[in-house]
């Protein structure tokens, strides 16, 4: 029966945050289904389904998730995945700066764009919270169309399924917005002050295919942008800092320098002391915790350096002050007039 009440509450404004996702568990059947999930999203595979789904199908979900079943283990916590726990800790926090700051409750709600929970489940928590008014943010600073497009494709596809939509507003890229930045840079004056200035910072962002970028994607421009933002921030030297690309898989050309590969070139540097941060990444995870707190530190280690990792923004204050920021102009005037924030 149609709730006619709903139709005469005032409109509230709301918050989706999505990350990329996370398994489960940590064993090779909840890694199976979402690495399904992942790799069949052609905005993250574009190749023809009659060539891709017997490679992934065939060998990727056979061999891959026994493979990373004990990576993932490596690093859950007993709130699931990192990204989960980390994401909702992201969610709460933003939404007590949100009502600090603006002096009414505004929800924020986390979503995953692949697993749970769900972006329809997130739309759902945010309707029954009586929010018309949606703001999307996908917690990836530097547009892809593998990420924050597809994120927003599942956003889209999830409206269809509702009769009344809500009004919607996206948040396309924050790769270079000044309170983004000065949280990185405090996240690494933090960690120089706490382990020491390393002789190198390199800014390691994960890869997408080359081909990606010829096709008009501006994720490569907009890395490049904000390592140059966060190395003149900290008054960095065109020699003391470089940047590079992780996570490829498959034997297609992707985004260069690779991380392994600028490793080595700056171990023969002679560079002993290297701080890696990833600057990409709202939330630690796999390719943060695994892939270079322990794969390339070990790497290194092996070219007879130390290599130390600066943690993801996480949900630490500068990081959720920052996001606050970021949100709090596109949801000013959503709010009723009797609750914008007082001058003075």
């Amino acid at each position: 029966m149609m709730d006619i009440q709903a139709h005469r509450q005032v409109a509230r404004a709301g918050v989706l945050l999505i990350n990329l996702g996370t398994p489960d568990a940590p064993t090779p059947a909840a890694i199976r289904r979402y690495l399904r999930e992942f790799l069949s999203d052609d905005r993250v595979v574009d190749l023809h389904p009659f060539l891709w789904w017997p490679v992934l199908n065939g060998i990727i979900l056979r061999t891959r998730p026994k493979k990373l079943a004990p990576r993932y283990a490596a690093i859950w916590t007993a709130q699931g995945g990192p990204l989960l726990a980390i994401g909702l800790q992201q969610a709460a926090g933003l939404a007590e700066r949100l009502q600090a700051q603006l002096s009414v409750e505004v929800p924020v709600v986390l979503a995953m764009r692949y697993g749970n929970p769900s972006i329809q489940a997130g739309l759902a928590a945010l309707e029954e919270q009586g929010v018309r008014r949606v703001l999307v943010l996908p917690l990836f600073p530097q547009y892809s169309a593998s990420t924050t497009a597809s994120a927003l494709d599942a956003v889209f596809d999830a409206l269809k399924l509702r009769r009344w939509l809500p009004a919607l507003r996206t948040v396309n890229h924050y790769h270079d917005h000044p309170a983004y930045i000065g949280a990185l840079a405090d996240s690494v004056r933090q960690h120089w002050q706490q382990q020491g200035r390393g002789e190198h910072l390199l800014m390691s962002f994960h890869g997408i295919p080359q081909r990606y970028f010829l096709l008009g994607d501006p994720y490569y421009c907009e890395c490049h942008k904000t390592a140059r933002l966060l190395a003149e921030c900290l008054g960095l030297t065109q020699d003391q800092w470089s940047l590079s690309f992780q996570s490829r898989f498959g034997r297609e050309e992707w985004l260069k320098p690779y991380t392994d590969t600028q490793l080595a070139e700056l171990a023969r540097a002679g560079v002993q002391q290297l701080d890696v941060i990833a600057p990409g990444f709202a939330a630690d995870c796999l390719e943060t915790l695994e892939e270079i707190g322990d794969e390339y530190r070990e790497l290194f280690a092996g070219l007879g350096g130390t290599l130390r990792y600066v943690p993801a923004l996480n949900a630490e204050a500068a990081h959720l002050d920052a996001l606050a920021s970021l949100l709090k102009p596109q949801l000013l005037d959503w709010l009723p007039a009797d609750e914008l924030p007082k001058a003075g």
